[in-house]
């Protein structure tokens, strides 16, 4: 399992609009990677999000944080206060309930 990680910081008081456009906008195009297991979004406080993508593959992974830097700068830029900060890797521990 590899995970595809993000960061961004969001404009004042925009961090639900941020949401809305990635509900809508982005999880759509993440469900068509291949091997694409589960994403999450997180409000971490701050005017900033962070995301986690959970895929089979490392080449899924790595394809989704190259969607997310064109996505957000074409859908997001208006209401982001700073550049998408993205990372992937391995997963070393997983513990479901």
């Amino acid at each position: 399992m590899y995970a595809s990680m993000r960061r961004i910081k969001c404009a004042p008081g925009k961090a639900h609009e941020v949401a809305q456009r990635i509900e809508e906008q982005f999880v759509p195009q993440m469900r068509t990677v291949p091997g694409f297991l589960v994403y999450y979004l997180v409000d971490v406080g701050n005017d900033e999000v962070s995301s986690i993508s959970i895929f089979q593959n490392q080449a899924g992974a790595d394809a989704a944080n190259q969607k997310a830097g064109a996505w957000v700068k074409q859908s997001l830029g208006d209401i982001t206060a700073g550049p998408l900060e993205a990372s992937a890797g391995e997963v070393l521990v997983s513990a479901p309930a």
